[in-house]
């Protein structure tokens, strides 16, 4: 097993990525409301606030910040993914090793974090989550993909990073 090692910043900001082990599934479009719902469990529990996200067919993508003092985001994607796991139905396919673990097979064990480290590292993370439906083929636009914080933003009149991360993408509206 590889030694991995995450960073743990109190009140920092994350960048996550975390994927469905079938890469093939359309299951967190097909089941969003569920996914909200977990999410909205987990942040009831374990309060932090949602800068950005995009859910895709087969993974997504969030940046969170945690309250000050707080660094266990490990503790809300636990269980975000647990509390979806239990709503759905698994795969028939299960290895002993899943099963022995008391693992359904949806998600993947693990998920990919970075922590932001500064302005310009949001702004490039954030213009990543604008542009993941157009580099998944899925949306000609960012405002094309309606499971994305673009909306939102919008809404609350902030604009939506371009590719690099800096400015508006003001054609593409």
């Amino acid at each position: 097993m590889s030694q991995y090692r995450r960073i743990f910043v109190p009140g920092g900001t994350y960048f996550f990525t975390v994927r469905l082990q079938d890469r093939q599934s359309a299951l967190l479009v097909d089941r969003v409301d569920l996914l909200r719902d977990c999410v909205r469990l987990a942040h009831a529990r374990w309060p932090f606030a949602i800068d950005a996200a995009v859910i895709l067919p087969d993974h997504l993508h969030m940046i969170w910040t945690l309250p000050p003092g707080d660094a266990d985001y490990s503790k809300r994607w636990r269980l975000i993914k647990s509390a979806f796991s239990r709503q759905v139905d698994g795969p028939p396919n299960l290895t002993r090793g899943e099963m022995a673990r008391g693992e359904k097979g949806i998600w993947q064990r693990r998920f990919w974090e970075h922590h932001i480290r500064d302005e310009p590292d949001l702004r490039a993370h954030r213009a990543f989550i604008a542009t993941a439906p157009i580099q998944a083929g899925l949306a000609a636009r960012p405002t094309d993909w309606r499971w994305s914080s673009v909306h939102r933003d919008l809404r609350r009149g902030v604009p939506i990073p371009a590719k690099g991360g800096y400015g508006p993408v003001l054609a593409s509206l």
